[in-house]
């Protein structure tokens, strides 16, 4: 019973199940279909309305196209309209020029034909002059008894005679122009250079002051038996003079290099404070090498201050070396240094290469520091063989070796170092030399000179280093000339101290002059 109770409540279930099975999927197939159909409608929908956007959207585009191309358009025609206004005035030009060239044209025509008839006048006329300049001849002829040649002749002897004459009174009147110009212009560039070159001077001595610390320190510099300071000096070669002078050694010598390595050293000593001779050595020989690089520095300055590059490593440590040089108490790098100032200021002045003069005066008197038996002849020469041999131009090197006349200038640079190295060297100051004393030895060097017969005028130029002698050409010949200035130079030597050399110079000549009035 139980089972059949199951069963028929199974079959009950089964059923029940069954017919809700089919309401439900009935409803939802309709409302599958609503939303088919309401899909469908919102389709249709957005096609329509894209559909009216892109008919929009096409009109737009249309009409921006249209628009344009009307802008176009008239933008050509109105290019078009001025390109033919232009065309058009160019037309114009070009027919009123035509209109000028043909009345040009017609005047030049008429100008010629007006030429023509003077030229056919003029060749008349000539021929007539030539007839009577013919005639002429021919009368003249017969009156002076001579041939054509000889007539010919005469006439350009007299004109040659003449002529000369004339030449000479122009050429001595163009020379007289051009020294007064040349006088005038050369005053005018050294006052200049002297005075944008104002630089001030110091005398050199031949000593140099240590101080010390206190007086003990004389005894530990003098040491047992004095070995310290003779060790010192004969390591040197310069004199130590201790005195009674308070906290203070005097260095003597006249070799400013060996005088500054001494400096250098003693000082040294004293601050380090071991002062035995094996220490003495040792610091002499540190003090070489530090003097060394302080002249190389002194080049590399020198240098820097004047503008010099690509100047030989060892042209520089001449030039540096200079600094431990004198030349009548007048250092001679500061007398360089102003000579390659001045030169620089005078070749600008003229027109010429500023650099290459004071190259060349900056090297004027390098030979100076070479010693004698390592270069042979005076220092100018010296000095131009040293430029050559180190590369520098041959300009400078000829301006270095000429700037005391021992050898010929090839240049106005040479010309130049001449001049501004006496400047620098005759300036009030520049050298331990009174003005007394100068005035002496130019007033001597006139003296001897004017002593001689024959003697119109003496001059003592270049701070004594050249007498310039005018003789009565009435009087000597040129021979005698030759023997004056080698007596008045044997006389200079008998009887004179001067340093350096001095320049004889005698010269006679002959001026003619005349005036037309």
């Amino acid at each position: 019973m139980n089972v059949i109770i199951y069963l028929l409540v199974g079959g009950a279930f089964f059923v029940g199940g069954y017919f809700l099975n089919r309401v439900f999927k009935g409803k939802q197939l309709k409302q599958t279909e609503l939303e088919a159909d309401s899909i469908r409608d919102m389709a249709r929908r957005e096609a329509e309305t894209i559909k009216k956007e892109a008919e929009l959207h096409a009109k737009d585009t249309m009409l921006k196209l249209r628009q344009e191309f009307e802008v176009e358009t008239k933008q050509r025609r109105e290019e078009q309209q001025t390109s033919e206004k232009r065309l058009v005035q160019k037309e114009e030009n070009v027919e009123k020029r035509l209109d000028l060239l043909d009345k040009k044209e017609k005047d030049l025509t008429t100008r010629l034909d007006v030429l023509k008839n003077k030229e056919a006048e003029a060749t008349t006329k000539n021929d007539e002059l030539s007839k009577l300049i013919q005639q002429e001849k021919d009368t003249l002829l017969k009156i002076s008894n001579l041939t054509r040649e000889e007539a010919k002749t005469l006439l350009l002897t007299r004109v040659d005679e003449e002529l000369v004459h004339e030449k000479a009174t122009r050429i001595r009147a163009m020379e007289e122009e051009i020294k007064e110009t040349s006088d005038k212009k050369s005053r005018e560039i050294l006052s200049l250079a002297i005075q944008r070159c104002a630089s001030d001077h110091a005398a050199e001595t031949t000593i140099s002051i240590v101080h010390l610390p206190s007086d003990e320190m004389k005894g530990r510099i003098i040491g047992r038996e004095g070995r310290n300071i003779r060790a010192l000096e004969q390591a040197t070669g310069v004199d130590i003079i201790i005195d009674d002078t308070p906290e203070a050694v005097t260095i003597s010598g006249f070799d400013m290099v060996r005088r500054e390595v001494a400096r250098i050293s003693l000082e040294h000593l004293i601050s380090d404070g071991r002062i035995h001779p094996g220490r003495i050595e040792e610091v002499v020989e540190k003090a070489k090498k530090e003097l060394e690089q302080k002249i190389k520095e002194e080049g590399d300055t020198a240098c820097f201050e004047l503008g010099i590059h690509n100047m030989h490593p060892e042209l520089v440590k001449l030039v540096g070396r200079l600094k431990y040089r004198t030349s009548f108490g007048q250092n001679a790098l500061q007398h360089t240094k102003e000579v390659a100032r001045l030169m620089g200021i005078m070749a600008f002045q003229l027109g010429i290469d500023p650099n290459l003069a004071k190259r060349a005066g900056l090297l004027h008197d390098i030979g100076k520091v070479v010693s004698a038996e390592a270069e042979e002849g005076t220092h100018a020469v010296v000095g131009g063989r040293l430029a050559r041999k180190f590369g520098e131009a041959e300009i400078v090197a000829n301006s270095v070796e000429s700037h005391h006349n021992e050898l010929e200038n090839h240049s106005i640079y040479g010309v130049l170092v001449c001049v501004a190295d006496t400047v620098s060297a005759s300036r009030p100051g520049a050298r331990a030399e009174s003005l007394e004393t100068y005035i002496k030895r130019l007033e001597g060097l006139e003296k001897i000179a004017n002593s001689f017969k024959g003697i119109d005028k003496a001059f003592a130029l270049q701070a004594g280093r050249e007498i310039r002698v005018m003789v009565d050409p009435a009087r000597l010949n040129d021979d005698e000339a030759i023997v004056l200035a080698r007596d008045i130079r044997k006389k200079i030597e008998a009887e004179m101290e001067y340093p350096g050399q001095i320049k004889v110079l005698v010269v006679r000549e002959t001026r003619a002059i005349e005036f037309a009035k």
